[in-house]
């Protein structure tokens, strides 16, 4: 992991960063800001180490471009939106909180592919190639299933993001 966030534009020092491992069997890792970032034994367990190499490099990249940060700040802009709408159209109150998940489910779709993008940057500054990235999104396909992507969904459907990796350069 050490490569990775020395590649980062903006890197986190060793003594900030933090990994936590939730006891789960679920393949799954996250970034919860301020270089904190989280695993599942599930991934633990089954991943080789390129496959987590790449999904580190993707949390990794969120954190690199502040997803964490601006999530954070979308999520009280709506919850303020929402309220302004109430106030002015008492019955948008049913509708309110629906607009708002597909805004934010929206901006997390762009979210994950910058992430998945500039994975791969991160990957090529510590010497690895785009392969890394698509095998992780291959193994994690191969594993956990092609979910993502609909019209309710915060990720992009598996399938979508390799193709976007295959096309970068």
């Amino acid at each position: 992991m050490l490569p990775l966030l020395q590649a980062m534009d903006h890197p986190c020092r060793t003594d900030q960063v933090r990994i936590g491992i939730i006891n789960q069997n679920e393949i799954n890792a996250a970034n919860a800001g301020s270089c904190e970032f989280y695993v599942t034994m599930g991934l633990l367990r089954r991943a080789n180490d390129d496959q987590l190499r790449g999904v580190l490099a993707h949390e990794i990249a969120h954190q690199d471009l502040g997803h964490v940060a601006k999530a954070q700040v979308l999520g009280a802009g709506l919850n303020i939106g929402a309220a302004v709408l109430q106030q002015l159209f008492p019955a948008a109150g049913v509708l309110a909180p629906v607009a708002g998940e597909l805004v934010a489910r929206g901006y997390g779709r762009t979210e994950e592919y910058a992430a998945d993008r500039h994975g791969v940057d991160i990957l090529r500054r510590a010497g690895y190639s785009k392969e890394t990235m698509l095998d992780a999104l291959t193994w994690v396909r191969s594993v956990a299933g092609s979910g993502g992507g609909g019209f309710l969904s915060t990720h992009p459907g598996i399938d979508d993001r390799i193709t976007t990796i295959e096309r970068l350069p």
